[in-house]
């Protein structure tokens, strides 16, 4: 199992509807992430900068990869792609966080 840790932008303002759209999160997205390995996802705002935080855990032969070909996957992105920063195919600005400190 991975730990995999990532930083998105919300655009300001937009903190509230974005927690009203993941807390009615389309079961299939649910579904399909879990096909894919994905495990124990949250995601943390920072207020201040708007920086959203995403933590999860996969499972070392994940498929997150594969995930944007997914038509589930595309609509997502369409249906938050208002709200914060995107590819020009809506795909979320994600960075990938290093892991420097663990304390198991």
């Amino acid at each position: 199992m991975q730990k995999h840790a990532f930083t998105m932008q919300l655009h300001p303002g937009q903190a509230e509807e974005y927690k009203r759209r993941h807390d009615e999160i389309w079961p299939e997205l649910v579904q399909l992430l879990k096909e894919a390995g994905v495990s124990d996802y949250s995601i943390y705002l920072d207020p201040e900068t708007h920086i959203l935080f995403g933590v999860l855990r996969r499972t070392d032969d994940h498929t997150m990869d594969d995930l944007s070909g997914s038509e589930i996957m595309q609509r997502w992105w369409a249906h938050m792609a208002d709200i914060m920063e995107t590819h020009t195919n809506n795909e979320p600005l994600a960075r990938t966080l290093q892991p420097v400190f663990y304390l198991p």
